[in-house]
Protein backbone atom coordinates (compact mmCIF):
# COMPACT_ATOMS: atom_id res chain seq x y z
CA UNK A 1 0.00 0.00 0.00
CA UNK A 2 1.12 3.55 -1.18
CA UNK A 3 0.94 6.38 1.94
CA UNK A 4 -0.03 9.00 2.12
CA UNK A 5 2.99 10.31 3.64
CA UNK A 6 4.74 9.14 0.33
CA UNK A 7 2.63 11.01 -1.83
CA UNK A 8 3.20 14.41 -0.51
CA UNK A 9 7.30 13.56 -0.05
CA UNK A 10 7.34 14.02 3.60
CA UNK A 11 9.06 10.43 3.77
CA UNK A 12 12.46 9.78 4.28
CA UNK A 13 15.08 7.07 5.53
CA UNK A 14 16.66 6.21 8.72
CA UNK A 15 20.63 5.07 8.10
CA UNK A 16 22.13 2.43 10.39
CA UNK A 17 24.47 4.24 12.41
CA UNK A 18 24.13 2.13 15.88
CA UNK A 19 26.59 -0.24 16.74
CA UNK A 20 26.13 -3.16 19.08
CA UNK A 21 27.48 -1.02 21.94
CA UNK A 22 24.52 1.75 21.30
CA UNK A 23 21.89 -1.19 21.10
CA UNK A 24 23.32 -2.74 24.72
CA UNK A 25 22.82 0.41 25.86
CA UNK A 26 19.45 1.44 24.70
CA UNK A 27 18.39 -1.96 25.87
CA UNK A 28 19.68 -1.72 29.58
CA UNK A 29 19.40 1.79 29.92
CA UNK A 30 15.83 1.78 29.64
CA UNK A 31 15.48 -1.38 31.74
CA UNK A 32 17.33 -0.40 34.69
CA UNK A 33 15.11 2.63 35.82
CA UNK A 34 14.12 4.09 39.34
CA UNK A 35 12.27 1.13 39.87
CA UNK A 36 14.58 -1.60 41.51
CA UNK A 37 14.94 1.37 44.29
CA UNK A 38 11.77 0.56 45.40
CA UNK A 39 11.12 -3.48 43.74
CA UNK A 40 14.35 -4.62 46.12
CA UNK A 41 11.99 -4.63 49.30
CA UNK A 42 8.67 -5.92 47.38
CA UNK A 43 10.81 -8.43 46.36
CA UNK A 44 12.30 -9.70 49.78
CA UNK A 45 8.65 -9.16 50.91
CA UNK A 46 6.96 -11.61 48.77
CA UNK A 47 10.11 -14.02 49.22
CA UNK A 48 10.45 -14.04 52.89
CA UNK A 49 14.28 -15.05 52.92
CA UNK A 50 17.24 -13.54 51.87
CA UNK A 51 18.56 -17.03 49.93
CA UNK A 52 15.18 -16.79 48.20
CA UNK A 53 15.19 -12.82 47.00
CA UNK A 54 18.51 -13.64 45.25
CA UNK A 55 16.75 -17.89 43.37
CA UNK A 56 14.16 -14.97 42.74
CA UNK A 57 16.22 -12.24 40.83
CA UNK A 58 18.17 -15.46 38.97
CA UNK A 59 14.64 -17.26 37.95
CA UNK A 60 13.40 -13.93 37.07
CA UNK A 61 16.05 -13.48 34.73
CA UNK A 62 16.40 -16.65 33.42
CA UNK A 63 12.80 -16.58 32.71
CA UNK A 64 13.60 -13.36 31.01
CA UNK A 65 15.74 -14.76 28.25
CA UNK A 66 12.93 -16.05 25.86
CA UNK A 67 10.84 -13.18 25.74
CA UNK A 68 14.68 -11.45 24.71
CA UNK A 69 14.72 -14.49 22.21
CA UNK A 70 11.73 -13.61 20.68
CA UNK A 71 12.39 -10.32 19.86
CA UNK A 72 16.05 -11.35 18.60
CA UNK A 73 13.99 -13.30 15.89
CA UNK A 74 11.86 -10.91 15.21
CA UNK A 75 14.20 -8.20 14.76
CA UNK A 76 16.25 -10.40 12.33
CA UNK A 77 13.31 -11.19 10.42
CA UNK A 78 11.90 -7.03 10.20
CA UNK A 79 15.82 -5.66 10.65
CA UNK A 80 13.31 -2.23 10.41
CA UNK A 81 12.24 0.80 12.97
CA UNK A 82 8.86 0.25 14.87
CA UNK A 83 9.21 -3.05 17.21
CA UNK A 84 5.82 -4.21 18.05
CA UNK A 85 3.58 -2.41 15.17
CA UNK A 86 5.77 -4.21 12.34
CA UNK A 87 5.66 -7.44 14.09
CA UNK A 88 1.39 -7.01 14.55
CA UNK A 89 1.39 -6.11 10.63
CA UNK A 90 3.68 -8.90 8.76
CA UNK A 91 2.02 -11.19 10.94
CA UNK A 92 -1.42 -10.24 9.08
CA UNK A 93 -2.87 -7.77 11.97
CA UNK A 94 -3.02 -4.34 10.26
CA UNK A 95 -5.49 -3.22 13.09
CA UNK A 96 -3.83 -4.48 16.09
CA UNK A 97 -0.75 -3.38 14.48
CA UNK A 98 -2.37 0.00 14.34
CA UNK A 99 -3.70 -0.18 18.25
CA UNK A 100 -0.30 -1.06 19.31
CA UNK A 101 1.27 2.44 17.94
CA UNK A 102 -2.21 4.53 18.77
CA UNK A 103 -2.14 3.35 22.88
CA UNK A 104 1.84 3.65 22.62
CA UNK A 105 1.70 7.68 21.76
CA UNK A 106 -1.33 8.57 23.48
CA UNK A 107 -1.40 6.51 26.79
CA UNK A 108 2.46 4.69 27.36
CA UNK A 109 5.49 6.70 25.91
CA UNK A 110 5.20 10.55 26.67
CA UNK A 111 3.49 9.58 30.28
CA UNK A 112 6.82 7.98 30.69
CA UNK A 113 9.06 10.46 29.84
CA UNK A 114 7.03 12.74 31.76
CA UNK A 115 6.78 10.27 34.85
CA UNK A 116 10.65 9.99 34.95
CA UNK A 117 11.08 13.64 34.38
CA UNK A 118 9.23 14.16 37.68
CA UNK A 119 11.14 11.56 39.41
CA UNK A 120 14.40 12.94 38.68
CA UNK A 121 13.15 16.29 40.30
CA UNK A 122 11.95 14.82 42.92
CA UNK A 123 15.51 13.15 43.40
CA UNK A 124 16.49 16.71 43.29
CA UNK A 125 13.84 17.96 45.71
CA UNK A 126 16.43 16.10 48.40
CA UNK A 127 18.79 18.64 47.86
CA UNK A 128 17.23 21.78 46.53
CA UNK A 129 13.78 22.61 47.78
CA UNK A 130 11.17 23.41 45.30
CA UNK A 131 7.59 24.19 44.56
CA UNK A 132 6.02 22.22 42.35
CA UNK A 133 5.77 24.56 39.64
CA UNK A 134 9.04 25.34 39.40
CA UNK A 135 9.37 21.44 39.53
CA UNK A 136 6.98 20.92 36.50
CA UNK A 137 9.96 23.75 34.73
CA UNK A 138 12.92 21.77 35.67
CA UNK A 139 11.16 18.62 34.82
CA UNK A 140 10.43 20.06 31.43
CA UNK A 141 14.07 21.11 30.61
CA UNK A 142 15.23 17.68 31.44
CA UNK A 143 12.59 16.81 28.34
CA UNK A 144 13.91 19.21 26.24
CA UNK A 145 17.60 19.23 26.63
CA UNK A 146 17.42 15.32 25.90
CA UNK A 147 15.25 15.90 23.02
CA UNK A 148 17.80 18.39 21.28
CA UNK A 149 20.37 15.48 21.81
CA UNK A 150 18.61 12.95 20.23
CA UNK A 151 17.21 15.58 17.74
CA UNK A 152 20.30 16.02 16.15
CA UNK A 153 22.18 13.09 15.62
CA UNK A 154 21.23 9.70 16.18
CA UNK A 155 24.83 8.52 16.16
CA UNK A 156 25.76 11.30 18.61
CA UNK A 157 22.89 10.08 20.63
CA UNK A 158 23.91 6.80 20.37
CA UNK A 159 26.93 7.50 21.77
CA UNK A 160 25.74 9.65 24.43
CA UNK A 161 23.59 6.77 25.21
CA UNK A 162 26.10 4.50 25.73
CA UNK A 163 28.32 6.63 28.12
CA UNK A 164 25.53 7.60 30.51
CA UNK A 165 24.13 4.33 30.46
CA UNK A 166 27.48 2.78 31.59
CA UNK A 167 27.81 5.91 34.19
CA UNK A 168 24.58 4.87 35.67
CA UNK A 169 25.54 1.36 36.33
CA UNK A 170 28.82 2.37 37.76
CA UNK A 171 27.13 3.31 41.35
CA UNK A 172 25.31 0.42 41.78
CA UNK A 173 29.19 -1.76 40.68
CA UNK A 174 30.71 0.45 43.76
CA UNK A 175 27.95 -0.12 45.56
CA UNK A 176 27.76 -3.89 45.44
CA UNK A 177 32.18 -4.20 45.58
CA UNK A 178 32.33 -1.91 48.66
CA UNK A 179 28.92 -3.68 50.20
CA UNK A 180 30.38 -7.18 49.80
CA UNK A 181 32.95 -6.56 52.42
CA UNK A 182 30.45 -5.63 55.41
CA UNK A 183 28.19 -7.81 54.64
CA UNK A 184 26.98 -10.25 57.55
CA UNK A 185 26.22 -14.37 56.80
CA UNK A 186 23.69 -14.70 59.15
CA UNK A 187 21.42 -12.27 57.57
CA UNK A 188 22.16 -14.43 53.99
CA UNK A 189 21.09 -17.70 55.19
CA UNK A 190 18.88 -17.02 57.90
CA UNK A 191 15.50 -18.23 58.16
CA UNK A 192 11.88 -16.62 57.22
CA UNK A 193 10.89 -14.07 60.10
CA UNK A 194 7.89 -14.79 62.06
CA UNK A 195 4.71 -14.24 59.79
CA UNK A 196 7.15 -14.38 56.58
CA UNK A 197 5.85 -16.08 53.39
CA UNK A 198 8.02 -19.52 53.43
CA UNK A 199 8.19 -22.63 50.95
CA UNK A 200 7.70 -22.36 47.07
CA UNK A 201 5.08 -20.54 47.13
CA UNK A 202 7.16 -17.52 48.39
CA UNK A 203 9.45 -18.48 45.66
CA UNK A 204 7.45 -18.30 43.34
CA UNK A 205 6.04 -14.77 43.95
CA UNK A 206 9.39 -13.53 44.75
CA UNK A 207 10.06 -14.35 40.87
CA UNK A 208 6.56 -12.70 40.38
CA UNK A 209 7.85 -9.36 42.09
CA UNK A 210 10.88 -9.42 39.96
CA UNK A 211 9.50 -9.36 36.35
CA UNK A 212 8.79 -5.59 36.26
CA UNK A 213 11.95 -5.00 37.00
CA UNK A 214 13.23 -6.64 33.86
CA UNK A 215 10.72 -4.94 31.97
CA UNK A 216 12.14 -2.44 29.06
CA UNK A 217 14.41 -4.72 26.82
CA UNK A 218 12.87 -4.88 23.98
CA UNK A 219 13.00 -1.06 23.69
CA UNK A 220 16.00 -1.40 20.96
CA UNK A 221 13.71 -3.25 18.46
CA UNK A 222 11.80 -0.31 17.94
CA UNK A 223 15.59 0.93 16.34
CA UNK A 224 16.02 -2.04 14.38
CA UNK A 225 16.01 -0.06 11.00
CA UNK A 226 19.18 2.28 12.73
CA UNK A 227 21.44 -0.69 13.42
CA UNK A 228 23.87 -1.65 11.83
CA UNK A 229 24.02 -5.57 10.88
CA UNK A 230 20.80 -6.10 12.54
CA UNK A 231 20.74 -9.79 12.19
CA UNK A 232 24.04 -10.54 14.04
CA UNK A 233 23.70 -6.82 16.19
CA UNK A 234 20.30 -8.04 17.47
CA UNK A 235 20.44 -11.50 18.72
CA UNK A 236 23.81 -10.56 20.68
CA UNK A 237 22.54 -7.31 22.18
CA UNK A 238 19.03 -8.78 23.39
CA UNK A 239 21.26 -11.97 25.25
CA UNK A 240 23.95 -9.44 26.48
CA UNK A 241 21.44 -7.17 28.01
CA UNK A 242 20.11 -9.91 29.70
CA UNK A 243 23.09 -11.06 31.38
CA UNK A 244 24.30 -7.75 32.20
CA UNK A 245 20.78 -7.13 33.67
CA UNK A 246 20.83 -10.03 35.82
CA UNK A 247 24.00 -10.34 36.95
CA UNK A 248 23.19 -6.62 38.42
CA UNK A 249 20.07 -7.43 40.06
CA UNK A 250 21.69 -10.45 41.41
CA UNK A 251 25.00 -8.89 42.92
CA UNK A 252 22.72 -5.95 44.56
CA UNK A 253 20.27 -8.29 45.82
CA UNK A 254 23.06 -10.58 47.52
CA UNK A 255 24.70 -7.30 48.98
CA UNK A 256 21.22 -6.15 50.14
CA UNK A 257 20.22 -9.59 51.68
CA UNK A 258 23.69 -9.29 53.65
CA UNK A 259 23.58 -6.16 55.06
CA UNK A 260 19.71 -5.87 55.93
CA UNK A 261 18.12 -8.46 58.02
CA UNK A 262 15.08 -9.88 55.89
CA UNK A 263 12.23 -8.34 57.93
CA UNK A 264 13.75 -5.05 57.37
CA UNK A 265 14.91 -5.47 53.82
CA UNK A 266 10.93 -6.25 53.17
CA UNK A 267 9.31 -3.76 54.91
CA UNK A 268 11.82 -1.29 53.66
CA UNK A 269 10.41 1.82 51.23
CA UNK A 270 13.83 2.70 50.48
CA UNK A 271 15.78 -0.75 50.55
CA UNK A 272 19.23 0.35 48.50
CA UNK A 273 19.45 3.46 50.80
CA UNK A 274 19.12 1.60 53.97
CA UNK A 275 21.25 -0.96 52.72
CA UNK A 276 23.68 1.49 51.57
CA UNK A 277 23.81 2.93 55.37
CA UNK A 278 25.37 0.09 56.99
CA UNK A 279 28.00 0.49 55.21
CA UNK A 280 30.09 2.30 57.58
CA UNK A 281 31.76 5.39 55.77
CA UNK A 282 28.41 5.87 54.16
CA UNK A 283 25.93 5.54 57.06
CA UNK A 284 23.76 9.32 57.45
CA UNK A 285 25.09 10.39 54.03
CA UNK A 286 23.36 7.20 52.36
CA UNK A 287 20.20 8.64 51.42
CA UNK A 288 22.10 11.52 49.67
CA UNK A 289 23.92 8.66 47.90
CA UNK A 290 21.06 6.92 46.94
CA UNK A 291 19.44 10.15 45.55
CA UNK A 292 22.84 10.80 43.19
CA UNK A 293 22.18 6.84 42.26
CA UNK A 294 18.70 7.72 41.31
CA UNK A 295 19.44 10.77 39.71
CA UNK A 296 21.83 9.04 37.42
CA UNK A 297 19.65 6.02 36.30
CA UNK A 298 16.51 7.55 35.92
CA UNK A 299 18.43 10.37 33.27
CA UNK A 300 19.71 7.59 31.23
CA UNK A 301 16.20 6.04 31.35
CA UNK A 302 14.38 9.27 29.95
CA UNK A 303 17.17 9.44 27.44
CA UNK A 304 16.61 5.95 26.08
CA UNK A 305 13.16 6.25 26.13
CA UNK A 306 13.07 10.09 24.29
CA UNK A 307 15.92 8.40 21.49
CA UNK A 308 13.47 4.89 20.89
CA UNK A 309 9.82 5.44 21.47
CA UNK A 310 9.10 7.95 18.54
CA UNK A 311 10.48 5.51 16.08
CA UNK A 312 7.06 3.44 16.33
CA UNK A 313 4.91 6.48 15.07
CA UNK A 314 7.62 7.07 12.51
CA UNK A 315 7.10 3.74 10.85
CA UNK A 316 3.33 4.25 11.12
CA UNK A 317 3.70 7.36 9.31
CA UNK A 318 5.29 5.65 7.04
CA UNK A 319 2.81 3.41 6.13
CA UNK A 320 0.16 6.55 6.01
CA UNK A 321 -1.49 4.96 9.25
CA UNK A 322 -0.47 8.28 11.56
CA UNK A 323 -0.21 12.16 10.84
CA UNK A 324 1.96 11.95 7.84
CA UNK A 325 4.25 14.73 9.26
CA UNK A 326 5.40 12.31 11.86
CA UNK A 327 7.33 10.16 8.96
CA UNK A 328 9.30 12.90 7.61
CA UNK A 329 13.05 12.92 8.41
CA UNK A 330 15.42 15.78 9.29
CA UNK A 331 17.77 16.35 5.79
CA UNK A 332 20.68 17.16 7.82
CA UNK A 333 20.29 15.32 11.18
CA UNK A 334 18.73 12.25 9.59
CA UNK A 335 16.39 11.78 12.77
CA UNK A 336 12.31 11.33 12.61
CA UNK A 337 12.43 15.11 14.41
CA UNK A 338 8.55 16.03 14.11
CA UNK A 339 7.82 12.46 16.08
CA UNK A 340 10.59 13.23 18.50
CA UNK A 341 9.15 16.82 19.22
CA UNK A 342 5.64 15.96 18.83
CA UNK A 343 6.64 13.19 21.71
CA UNK A 344 8.01 14.98 24.00
CA UNK A 345 5.27 17.97 23.48
CA UNK A 346 2.84 15.83 24.19
CA UNK A 347 4.77 14.42 27.94
CA UNK A 348 5.53 18.00 28.87
CA UNK A 349 1.57 18.51 28.43
CA UNK A 350 1.28 15.58 30.91
CA UNK A 351 4.35 17.06 33.36
CA UNK A 352 1.71 19.81 34.15
CA UNK A 353 -1.27 17.25 34.33
CA UNK A 354 0.08 15.00 37.29
CA UNK A 355 -3.67 13.85 37.58
CA UNK A 356 -3.53 12.86 33.60
CA UNK A 357 -0.33 11.09 33.96
CA UNK A 358 -1.79 8.66 37.28
CA UNK A 359 -4.95 8.04 35.49
CA UNK A 360 -2.97 7.28 31.95
CA UNK A 361 -1.13 4.68 34.45
CA UNK A 362 -4.17 2.34 34.27
CA UNK A 363 -3.31 1.34 30.29
CA UNK A 364 -0.75 -0.75 31.71
CA UNK A 365 -2.94 -3.48 31.49
CA UNK A 366 -2.89 -2.53 27.77
CA UNK A 367 0.88 -2.45 26.71
CA UNK A 368 1.28 -5.83 28.67
CA UNK A 369 -1.62 -7.21 26.53
CA UNK A 370 0.03 -6.48 23.22
CA UNK A 371 3.25 -7.66 24.54
CA UNK A 372 1.70 -10.63 24.88
CA UNK A 373 0.20 -11.74 21.53
CA UNK A 374 4.29 -9.91 20.57
CA UNK A 375 5.15 -13.71 21.56
CA UNK A 376 2.21 -14.91 20.33
CA UNK A 377 3.02 -13.37 16.24
CA UNK A 378 5.88 -16.55 16.68
CA UNK A 379 3.37 -19.17 15.96
CA UNK A 380 1.73 -17.26 13.64
CA UNK A 381 4.46 -16.26 11.46
CA UNK A 382 6.56 -19.83 11.27
CA UNK A 383 3.42 -21.20 10.27
CA UNK A 384 1.25 -18.83 7.95
CA UNK A 385 3.69 -16.59 6.11
CA UNK A 386 5.88 -17.89 3.79
CA UNK A 387 8.21 -15.23 3.35
CA UNK A 388 9.15 -15.39 7.09
CA UNK A 389 12.97 -15.90 7.31
CA UNK A 390 14.56 -14.33 10.40
CA UNK A 391 18.20 -14.57 9.71
CA UNK A 392 18.37 -15.96 13.49
CA UNK A 393 15.82 -18.26 14.62
CA UNK A 394 15.92 -19.00 18.22
CA UNK A 395 16.11 -22.61 19.55
CA UNK A 396 12.85 -24.13 20.86
CA UNK A 397 10.87 -21.44 19.40
CA UNK A 398 7.72 -22.34 20.31
CA UNK A 399 8.37 -23.39 23.79
CA UNK A 400 10.27 -20.13 24.29
CA UNK A 401 7.54 -17.51 22.94
CA UNK A 402 4.99 -19.93 25.47
CA UNK A 403 7.45 -19.35 28.22
CA UNK A 404 7.71 -15.90 27.41
CA UNK A 405 3.58 -15.67 26.90
CA UNK A 406 3.29 -17.30 30.48
CA UNK A 407 5.57 -14.77 31.81
CA UNK A 408 3.40 -11.75 30.65
CA UNK A 409 0.56 -13.49 31.58
CA UNK A 410 1.70 -13.53 34.84
CA UNK A 411 1.80 -9.64 34.83
CA UNK A 412 -1.27 -9.21 33.04
CA UNK A 413 -3.07 -11.03 36.28
CA UNK A 414 -2.04 -9.31 38.63
CA UNK A 415 -2.41 -6.06 37.37
CA UNK A 416 -6.00 -6.89 36.53
CA UNK A 417 -6.39 -7.61 40.22
CA UNK A 418 -4.23 -4.14 40.91
CA UNK A 419 -7.47 -2.46 39.08
CA UNK A 420 -10.20 -4.49 37.17
CA UNK A 421 -12.64 -1.88 36.62
CA UNK A 422 -10.43 1.13 35.80
CA UNK A 423 -8.10 -1.37 33.00
CA UNK A 424 -11.03 -2.47 31.88
CA UNK A 425 -12.44 1.11 30.85
CA UNK A 426 -8.73 1.74 29.84
CA UNK A 427 -8.76 -1.07 27.12
CA UNK A 428 -11.92 -0.17 25.83
CA UNK A 429 -11.40 3.44 25.57
CA UNK A 430 -8.18 2.01 23.80
CA UNK A 431 -10.45 0.23 20.98
CA UNK A 432 -13.13 2.91 20.76
CA UNK A 433 -10.56 5.79 20.24
CA UNK A 434 -8.56 3.27 18.24
CA UNK A 435 -10.41 1.29 15.64
CA UNK A 436 -12.14 4.56 14.31
CA UNK A 437 -8.60 6.26 13.56
CA UNK A 438 -7.15 3.05 12.25
CA UNK A 439 -10.62 2.80 9.65
CA UNK A 440 -10.38 6.88 9.20
CA UNK A 441 -6.31 6.35 7.73
CA UNK A 442 -6.74 3.39 6.01
CA UNK A 443 -9.76 4.94 4.17
CA UNK A 444 -7.53 8.11 3.68
CA UNK A 445 -4.78 5.87 1.91
CA UNK A 446 -7.45 3.86 -0.08
CA UNK A 447 -8.57 7.50 -1.63
CA UNK A 448 -4.65 8.64 -2.26
CA UNK A 449 -3.99 5.70 -4.16
CA UNK A 450 -7.42 5.67 -6.12
CA UNK A 451 -7.12 9.14 -7.14
CA UNK A 452 -4.12 8.96 -9.08
CA UNK A 453 -5.09 5.65 -10.67
CA UNK A 454 -9.06 7.11 -11.88
CA UNK A 455 -6.86 10.25 -13.12
CA UNK A 456 -4.55 8.08 -15.25
CA UNK A 457 -7.73 6.24 -16.50
CA UNK A 458 -9.40 9.24 -17.41
CA UNK A 459 -6.37 10.34 -19.34
CA UNK A 460 -6.10 7.26 -21.24
CA UNK A 461 -9.74 7.51 -22.02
Amino acid sequence: MTSSAAHDGHTGHLARRLGLPAAVAISVGTTIGSGIFSSLGAVAGAAGTATFVILAFVIGGIMQIPANLCYAELATAYPEDGGQYIYFREAGSRPLAFLTGWISFWATDPPSISIMALAIVNYIGYFVGMTPLVGAFVATAFVLVFMVVHLRSVEGGGHFQTIITAFKIIPFVLLIGVGMFFMKGDYLFAEAAVGAPIGIMALLAGVSATTWSYDGMASVCYMTGEIKDPQRTMPRALIISVIVVMALYVLLSTVAGGLLPIDALGTSAAPVADAAAKIPFIGNAAGAVTAVMAIIVIIGSLSSCIMFQPRIEYAMAKDGLFFRSFAKVHPRWHTPHVSIIMQCAVAIVLIFASDLTALLGYFTLVALVKNFLTFGTIFVLRRKVPGYQPSWRMPFGYLMAAIAMFMTGTLIVSTFFWAPVPSLVAAVVAIATGLPAYYYWSRHNADMVRGPATADARAEG
